[in-house]
């Protein structure tokens, strides 16, 4: 069963306007409402965010209406990962008729995972991919590791939604009704750092913004991942799978970054059926890009974490890669080393609170 246009209908509040109003109500009326004092002088050290994420619930983020793609397990997985493509989504939830639950999510991690666990030559089809269901393919590669939907309530707030996320090491959390069992929305990362900007400049502003990267150790700047513009594609599916990340910056001979493959980037190689042939080199695959790619975006570790902050949420990316003076790749920064840093390092004792 696909299910490719289900409308779920919430209450969408303009959260600009109830924050602007509140502004010119009473210094009270606002206390309440979102659960910390517009009044006070910025303090360095105040946890101005996190309390913005407990006094919000996962469901301010649920848009009045929005498309959610819904595999049944009984699926090919062939036809699932190019329902996603047609339908432009990442992922989506799993139903099992049987059980009458949602039982997982199907991710473009999968299409990488059976790529590179089944793929032999050009010359070989990939049967498994060509002929598995969804649930022979998770009793595979779960085998005896079944681990229960990570998944959220619509009530809960967007702090336990960001604990989730990084505990877990997830980048997407359904958002599910407990009373009807629906999935009302998928949260992400990059989701509850837009909203979270939307009220950054009506806030007191800690100190810390104004700290670089470098001086709040934010991001990776050790082994990090990389590829080379020959590297093969099957050479770096097994990067992804091997080391868990989400990004690769392609390298040239001198280190220097001049381009990056992202998980995302592998869902073309479904779009236009090119699976069959991973031997191809990293730059082969990239000219099979769907949408215009403005280039790499890349940052100093000298640079504020207010700038970056606004980096990538106006450039609606996932990471920055962290380069310096010579454009040698000498670091990554993703919006869960962001929100990490803003909402859980920054908790209620100063210390990370996961």
């Amino acid at each position: 069963m696909l299910t490719d246009g289900l409308e779920w209908c919430g209450l969408l509040v303009d959260y600009c306007d109830v924050f602007i109003s509140c502004l010119d109500s009473c210094s009270d009326d606002t206390d309440a409402m979102f659960g910390f004092s517009l009044s006070f002088k910025p303090d360095p050290e105040y946890n101005v965010y996190t309390r913005f994420m407990k006094s919000h619930r996962c469901y301010d983020l649920v848009p009045t209406s929005s498309k959610l793609v819904v595999f049944d397990t009984s699926l090919q997985v062939k036809k699932a990962f190019f329902a996603l493509v047609s339908n432009g989504v990442r992922a989506a939830p799993l139903w099992d008729s049987k059980k009458q639950c949602f039982v997982g999510m199907l991710t473009i991690t999968d299409f990488i995972n059976i790529l590179h666990r089944y793929y032999k030559s050009p010359l070989v089809q990939i049967y498994e991919l060509e002929e598995h269901k969804i649930e022979t393919w998770r009793e595979v590669y779960l085998q005896d590791s079944f681990k229960p939907l990570v998944s959220i309530s619509p009530n809960a707030s967007l702090y336990d939604a960001v604990s989730s996320l990084l505990k877990h090491k997830i980048h997407r959390l359904p958002v599910i009704d407990p009373l009807t069992g629906n999935t009302l929305y998928i949260l992400t990362h990059k989701r509850i750092l837009k909203f979270l900007k939307l009220f950054i400049s009506e806030m007191p502003k800690p100190g810390f913004l104004s700290q670089t990267l470098e001086e709040l150790n934010i991001g990776t700047f050790h082994s990090i991942a990389v590829v080379h513009s020959d590297t093969p594609l099957y050479a770096t599916l097994g990067i992804f799978v091997d080391q868990r990340v989400s990004a690769l910056p392609v390298v040239d001979e001198n280190g220097h970054v001049v381009d990056i493959y992202s998980k995302f980037d592998v869902i073309n190689l479904a779009a236009e059926k090119t699976y069959n042939n991973l031997d191809i080199t990293v730059t082969k695959a990239l000219q099979h890009r769907s949408q215009y790619f403005e280039g790499v975006l890349t940052c100093r570790a000298s640079e504020t974490l207010e700038a970056i902050i606004s980096r990538l949420v106006e450039a609606e990316v996932h990471r920055l890669v962290i380069v310096d003076e010579q454009e040698v790749v000498k670091g990554i920064v993703s919006l869960s080393d962001i929100l990490q840093a803003l909402v859980l390092t920054n908790g209620d004792d100063g210390k990370t609170t996961l």
